[in-house]
């Protein structure tokens, strides 16, 4: 899969996402992240890609021209390679919010444009010209759609086969059944006098699946409630 995150701060999208599995799978192939700076395509001489918003106001405002070309620049080369266009994903406040459901339809997908605004925002024609999904990674702001970008590639990457060594991590964690995940434990079997739970260590697979299904269902209650109603609620519809 390939990722190509329209910013005017690459470097701060490549080494953040260079590192660890994310990184690992793109030196092996798995997936391709590319980080397109916005400044490169502005007309203006001394590199200008902001001006004043129309009707006053605080801060300034990306202008249309750097960020339409920056994206028809990457739409050409993957219509190009693929005879497709890529789905433009505009990282916002006012988005949609980003969830596990969202990250596993985004991973399907073969190419992924992210465009990260910064100061107050981009140009609205621009958007209205590019976008196709407004997203968001929760209700507050940041100085730049960068961090919200790389939170989204980490959370669709690790979908993409190959990605994660064991198969099953993306499927058994948090959210991959609408619940939270289940406590886990590793050595020593004693800490601080607290033990691990006895059936982790009984060897019967039945009973550790049973146990871990009820406490994610404990878990899931007590911390996310809102969680817990919607996956009742898809259980008595859609008996297992």
């Amino acid at each position: 899969m390939n990722f190509h995150i329209l910013t005017l701060f690459p470097e701060m999208v490549l080494q953040g996402l260079g590192a660890s599995i994310i990184g690992r799978a793109s030196e092996q192939g798995y997936i391709r992240i590319e980080a397109v700076n916005i400044r490169d395509y502005t007309l203006d001489k001394h590199g200008k890609v902001d001006d004043y918003t129309y009707g006053g106001g605080a801060g300034m405002l990306m202008q249309a021209q750097p960020v339409y070309d920056a994206c028809t620049a990457v739409q050409e080369r993957i219509a190009a390679s693929s005879g497709r266009r890529a789905r433009v994903v505009y990282v916002t406040p006012q988005g949609q919010t980003f969830c596990q459901e969202m990250a596993k339809e985004l991973a399907a997908e073969e190419d992924l444009i992210l465009l990260c605004g910064h100061y107050e925002g981009i140009d609205e024609r621009v958007l209205e010209e590019v976008v196709t999904d407004y997203v968001s990674i929760g209700d507050y702001v940041l100085t730049g759609g960068e961090l919200p970008a790389m939170v989204m590639v980490d959370a669709i990457a690790r979908l993409v086969p190959g990605v994660l060594h064991n198969s099953d991590s993306a499927v058994t964690e948090t959210f991959g059944d609408g619940l939270l995940e289940y406590p886990q434990y590793s050595r020593p079997e004693v800490w601080r006098g607290r033990k691990v739970p006895e059936v982790l260590l009984s060897g019967d697979h039945a009973k550790v699946d049973e146990w871990r299904r009820t406490q994610s269902l404990e878990r899931t209650k007590a911390l996310r409630p809102d969680l817990y109603e919607a996956y009742l609620k898809k259980t008595l519809q859609f008996p297992q």
